[in-house]
């Protein structure tokens, strides 16, 4: 598929901002006053700025509100929804912590479900496509979710548990990689599944579809060097937890230093590991091209 920076950021920003949301909903840490407002401002920021983002996707930009109308059949429009709702329902609890020094937790916690919730259907926009095997696995929320969450404890200074979430995503990723290869490897899906010709014996292209580049070849049939997917992955391995982790260890007794260095780390990581999810996985349609 197409790695486009819209959504790249999209998905990326946004996950960052819901998860410094999540984890101010929890109450801890328990910022208040001016500290709460930055911390929110940031987290709005984040959450806001990366669903704004994926308008820029859209050849026609005025498409943007049907995303809210289709909610009982389409992630997508799922997500749109889920996301306004989170945010009117965080702003209360925001209010309550930058204003009035209160802390409503019910209304925190729930807020915090609601960011967990929006960002897994963000993921169940790409988790629920059967014609791209490498999305179409448990792997795909676990990883967004897990990214969600340790973007959010790197935010909020969690050095302890941001450590384990680092060591585990690391983990999670790394499966993915393999289980993503093997799917594509084994695929059962050629150019005799796409015509529905296979069943009468074997079916090789006599001549292209057409002699250039059209919309199909380039936002699903995207094509990226072996090599340059294993310089990829080795990049975001070590940008988006190995550093982090060091980091943090290193300055552990300073997590005010040592917890802005990991994200930042982190995030150069993730952007990286965030377009080979995209440029990495295959279509089916692209069988029909011979691809």
């Amino acid at each position: 598929m197409h790695p486009a920076p819209s959504v790249i950021f999209f998905t990326v920003s946004s996950g960052l901002g819901f998860g410094l949301l999540a984890w101010l909903g929890t109450g801890n840490p328990a910022v208040n006053g001016l500290s709460a407002f930055v911390m929110y401002f940031l987290g709005y920021g984040f959450a806001v700025g990366g669903l704004l983002s994926s308008v820029f996707h859209l050849a026609n930009k005025k498409n943007a509100i049907k995303a809210f109308s289709q909610w009982r059949t389409s992630w997508l429009s799922r997500e749109a929804v889920l996301s306004v709702i989170t945010l009117l329902t965080v702003a209360p609890y925001a209010i309550g912590r930058i204003f009035f020094d209160t802390t409503l937790e019910t209304l925190g916690l729930i807020g915090s479900a609601l960011c967990v919730v929006t960002v897994l259907s963000t993921s169940m926009i790409y988790a629920q496509l059967k014609t791209v095997p490498r999305w179409n696995n448990g792997f795909t929320p676990l990883l967004f979710v897990l990214y969600m969450i340790s973007g959010g404890a790197l935010f909020t200074d969690r050095v302890g548990i941001a450590v384990y979430l680092l060591i585990a995503l690391g983990i999670l990723q790394v499966l993915a990689w393999r289980d993503g290869d093997n799917r594509t490897v084994n695929n059962k899906t050629d150019m005799g599944t796409a015509t529905g010709l296979g069943r009468i014996g074997k079916v090789r292209q006599y001549e292209p579809p057409h002699t250039g580049q059209n919309y199909l070849l380039k936002e699903m049939a995207y094509q990226v060097a072996r090599k340059h997917v294993l310089k990829l992955r080795l990049i975001a391995f070590v940008a988006a937890f190995l550093l982090p982790i060091l980091a943090l260890m290193a300055f552990a007794d300073t997590p005010s230093f040592g917890a802005p260095m990991a994200l930042v780390f982190h995030l150069l990581g993730v952007l990286a590991s965030r377009w080979l999810f995209f440029a990495e996985a295959r279509h089916a349609v692209a069988n029909y091209y011979g691809r």
